[in-house]
């Protein structure tokens, strides 16, 4: 009983932290929105200024969550005829020099400034500040049970692989990572995966 009090707390205390911390970050960071937006048009007027994308969240529920596009327009027909060049192991794609990533797409991948929008997905409630990510629903079909238990917390615009070596970490030790996060879990360990992600903001070598 004590410890789902203590569960229910957690909860309600993260999903504050939630809202006020995305409703800020959307307010102050207003300008860096339309000056990426200007700058994304500018190289590749064809395509939209934002992305979204089927994702997998809490309990197997998709929702759509939203990035800054930074791939040319028909980046997803494209997507077939490069997995076979994945850099990372299990049911991820990743490719570091991706012939489809624009050049103010490198540039807001690298400092992860293509995430900002997923703060609107944090409002919704259908992301957390801090979770595992969420994944893409041909990745889940090729989840074991034991990987599906990330699936169990609502997922999150950063988390223990981003302050973790990001591309450089493997889908299982991702699934590893995620898996201690959500025993521990608690707001101390969220404020401080938080800090540690804002260095990422100066530009990961690991992130592509």
């Amino acid at each position: 009983m004590a410890y789902s009090q203590e569960n229910k707390s957690y909860i309600m205390m993260k999903r504050a932290m939630d809202v006020a911390g995305a409703g800020l970050g959307i307010l102050f960071l207003s300008f860096v929105f339309l000056m990426i937006a200007f700058l994304i048009k500018l190289e590749d007027p064809k395509g939209p200024v934002f992305f979204k994308q089927k994702r997998v969240g809490k309990d197997g529920k998709e929702f759509y969550m939203y990035k800054f596009r930074s791939m040319v327009f028909n980046a997803e027909e494209l997507l077939a005829s490069l997995l076979a060049q994945n850099e990372v192991s299990g049911a991820m794609f990743k490719m570091k020099n991706d012939p489809r990533v624009t050049k103010i797409g490198r540039f807001i991948r690298r400092t992860s400034l293509d995430e900002l929008p997923q703060l609107w997905n944090v409002v919704k409630g259908e992301m957390s500040l801090v979770g595992p990510r969420p994944p893409l629903p041909r990745e889940v079909v090729e989840y074991t049970d034991y990987d599906k238990q990330r699936l169990t917390v609502i997922p999150g615009c950063t988390g223990p692989w981003q302050v973790s070596g990001r591309n450089s970490v493997g889908f299982h030790e991702m699934v590893e990572l995620d898996i201690e996060y959500i025993r521990k879990r608690c707001i101390q360990l969220d404020i401080i995966i938080i800090l540690k992600t804002i260095a990422v903001l100066f530009g990961s070598k690991n992130a592509f």
